[in-house]
């Protein structure tokens, strides 16, 4: 380039161009940008209506994140590093979160900062692992619960009987459940289309849910978007828990809505059904999620006992001149009669005859 060539750009631009007689160079520079800081709380009220539907799941995240920004103090930051998340997770646990609790917590957080990495407002992510959790008991209703509960339901509001029975046969979530309309439901099956997973599945109905999902005519004849879009969440969950304390199951913590879910999936186990139709049912993403039902298919186990037991049952000691292991020193010797030889036995005879003639 000549002492010719003159800037026709200015520097503070993006780009700048300079030409000379014979050619005309284009440089750009990179974009500079200002390295800013952010609370937890800035960044959930940023991403959270993108990264998280309306509902129960969004409310449980919203206070996770809450406890997760009281924790650091509202401290701003412009890289989560692994110390931060390891004293994080330390706290939680001396505030008597279990694993689990712990791991739904960080997954929420995950999913928060890596969103916020992707948009260039966080410059490092740490590595989240996932606390072992233990396999806990899992609660279900026997059938003179269920019989008490929806008898208990029913007594306060027809709609909220329609969808327990509706949910303990078909073993949806809540909320699959309220997002039904009716183009989702023909003839014999129902289609979840908004699930947790976001996969969609088409299950078959039992025949008293196909009695639940008809609505009694109403005086407009109008009918609503849904079988059960007069309830909200709330609305239902309060029925549950006024019914609940008055069948005397008050103080038992799980026995919440979801355990129609886990209803449904321990009499498909414990019915005779494989696991890998049971998890195709609830719709569950992988199959360990599934496994834990798999204690109670105990009938599946019946047939070893049987296999142990045969050979006691039918083992009966084989005569050792028929076995092919039968040996000189184990066989019996045969009786005197059975070996005499046929020359001493005509003798014998002979010897009758002969006193018979005299």
């Amino acid at each position: 380039m000549t002492n010719e060539a003159i800037q026709e750009g200015g520097s503070s631009g993006h780009f700048a161009v300079f030409s000379s007689q014979n050619s005309k160079f284009r440089y750009t520079y990179n974009k500079v940008r200002e390295v800013k800081s952010y609370r937890i709380g800035e960044l959930f009220a940023a991403y959270r209506d993108i990264l998280w539907d309306d509902g129960r799941h969004k409310y449980n995240v919203s206070s996770f994140i809450g406890e997760i920004d009281e924790i650091l103090l509202g401290e701003r930051f412009s890289t989560f590093d692994q110390n931060t998340l390891d004293n994080l997770i330390g706290t939680l646990r001396q505030r008597g979160n279990s694993n689990a609790t712990i791991n739904r917590k960080m997954a929420a957080l995950s999913k928060l900062l890596r969103k916020a990495h992707k948009m260039g407002d966080i410059h490092s992510l740490p590595e989240f692992r996932r606390q072992k959790e233990r396999a806990g008991r899992i609660r279900f209703l026997e059938r003179d619960e269920e019989a008490r509960l929806f008898a208990a339901i029913r007594s306060r509001s027809e709609d909220a009987y329609r969808l327990s029975v509706f949910l303990v046969d078909t073993g949806c979530r809540l909320g699959e459940a309220l997002g039904l309309i009716w183009n989702d439901i023909q003839e014999h099956r129902v289609s979840f289309w908004i699930t947790k997973s976001g996969r969609s599945r088409t299950i078959p109905m039992t025949e008293r849910v196909k009695e639940v999902i008809k609505l009694p005519p109403t005086t407009e004849g109008r009918r609503p978007k849904g079988p059960f879009t007069k309830l909200t969440q709330a609305q239902y969950r309060a029925i549950w828990n006024e019914a609940k304390a008055e069948v005397g199951l008050g103080a038992d913590e799980q026995v919440v809505p979801h355990i129609l879910r886990h209803t449904c999936a321990s009499r498909l186990v414990q019915g005779g059904i494989d696991i890998r139709r049971v998890q195709m049912w609830l719709g569950h993403q992988t199959l360990s999620m599934t496994m834990r039902y798999a204690h109670l298919a105990t009938n599946d186990l019946d047939g070893c006992v049987v296999v142990l037991e045969k050979p006691r049952a039918d083992e009966a000691p084989r005569p050792a001149e028929s076995s092919v292991f039968a040996s000189p020193l184990t066989t019996p010797s045969p009786s005197k009669s059975a070996r005499r030889p046929k020359s001493e036995a005509a003798a014998v005879k002979a010897v009758g005859k002969s006193s018979k003639v005299k």
